[in-house]
């Protein structure tokens, strides 16, 4: 599957099937959440938080992939992601697209 955040993909012609998308919503472990209280009076990168988006990522672009191939799409471009705290220390990904087939 290819990903792209452009709305061409170089030597490609395609049809649009249309929008994919993947949501997850993440949240990091009671203990770690109270460190990263800490971590802000003292400063630096709140490591836990930084691991937690990246999974977060990681799982909302395989459930939009997942959501591309069960339209037949060989490709989704104009990949985009958005992110909004939910509660404290959790957050919801949404990674969306535009699923394309190659002609």
């Amino acid at each position: 599957m290819i990903l792209v955040n452009t709305d061409y993909i170089t030597g490609k012609n395609f049809e649009m099937i249309g929008l994919v998308r993947g949501t997850m919503i993440q949240s990091v472990h009671l203990g770690k959440d109270i460190m990263n209280s800490f971590r802000t009076l003292v400063g630096g990168e709140l490591t836990s938080y930084t691991e937690m988006m990246n999974e977060a990522r990681a799982l909302a672009t395989k459930r939009m992939v997942e959501d591309a191939l069960a339209m037949g799409a060989d490709a989704v471009i104009n990949v985009r992601y958005t992110s909004s705290s939910v509660t404290q220390g959790a957050a919801e990904v949404m990674a969306y697209g535009t699923a394309v087939k190659f002609v």
